[in-house]
């Protein structure tokens, strides 16, 4: 009868990734790991550790395989509707709190625009329960994981579903921040056929043509919905940032600028009104 012992000296899997599959499986603590390898295990938990295994050895992400992802100090529950999300995208919602907090607003009002598992929208709500959050995405299957983190998070955030700004009610009032993370690789970019991305929603990676398509009708859209002294703030690829610098310029944002990720990478640019 296979042990814990035996289980990580054989996996081909990396052992940190072995650990968090046995911890999965079996609902313990790395610490029980350590203390119980040698216990005989129960031999259903060792075929759903190997189903695990063979899902992992295949390529799916690890965050797909337990179900969460953390993510600015949270737990996100995610699925193959929903991208993952990554520390790179923390700088967007770092950017969105500082700005709130230089706002004199009793309570602002923020736009998360495809807003996948929520983790923006939700990370700003919880940072800032002063703010109005409102989200928004164009699948209804993303938008349910949205709801079900808010919930368990205990965030105050309202969704709509639908394309960009077309899923906001006519009566909707002006937002002082809208942020976003859209579809921004390009069509022919390797990448989309290599590693996490293979099995992460096409649609929330690409526009299916030059990355830009999301970001012009976001930046075009924005200024309908934001109030004067607005911002926008949007996540695009490592060589990207001078062409949004560009459509912000040219949509008549003033102090546009980038900022870099921890990797030095410029990851997100913005504006003001």
């Amino acid at each position: 009868m296979s042990c814990v012992r035996d289980l990580l000296r054989d996996s081909p899997l990396p052992r940190l990734e072995m650990q968090m599959l046995l911890q999965q499986v079996l609902g313990v603590s790395r610490a029980w790991l350590v203390a119980h390898d040698t216990d005989p295990l129960p031999e259903d938990a060792v075929a759903n550790i190997q189903a695990l295994m063979a899902r992992r050895q295949a390529g799916e992400p690890m965050a797909y395989i337990l179900g969460t992802r953390e993510f600015m100090g949270h737990d996100f529950q995610v699925t193959p509707a929903v991208l993952i999300p990554r520390p790179d995208t923390e700088v967007l919602v770092e950017t969105a709190l500082d700005i709130l907090q230089g706002k004199s607003v009793a309570q602002p009002r923020v736009l998360d625009l495809g807003t996948g598992s929520g983790a923006i929208a939700i990370s700003v709500a919880l940072a800032y329960p002063r703010a109005s959050v409102t989200a928004t995405d164009s699948s209804p299957q993303a938008l349910q994981v949205a709801h079900a983190n808010a919930k368990q998070l205990g965030a105050a955030v309202q969704f709509f579903e639908g394309d960009w700004y077309q899923a906001l009610p006519a009566e909707t009032s002006p937002f002082d921040l809208i942020v976003s993370n859209p579809p921004y690789i390009r069509a022919d970019d390797t990448h989309l056929a290599q590693g996490d991305l293979r099995f992460e929603p096409r649609s929330a990676l690409t526009d299916d043509a030059n990355g830009l398509q999301a970001l012009v009708r976001i930046v075009e859209g924005a200024l309908a919905w934001l109030a004067e002294g607005g911002a926008l703030w949007l996540e695009h690829g490592w060589d990207q940032g001078a062409d949004v610098r560009q459509l912000l310029a040219q949509a008549g944002f003033q102090r546009v600028e980038s900022r870099r990720d921890l990797a030095g990478i410029e990851r997100i640019s913005g504006g003001y009104l």
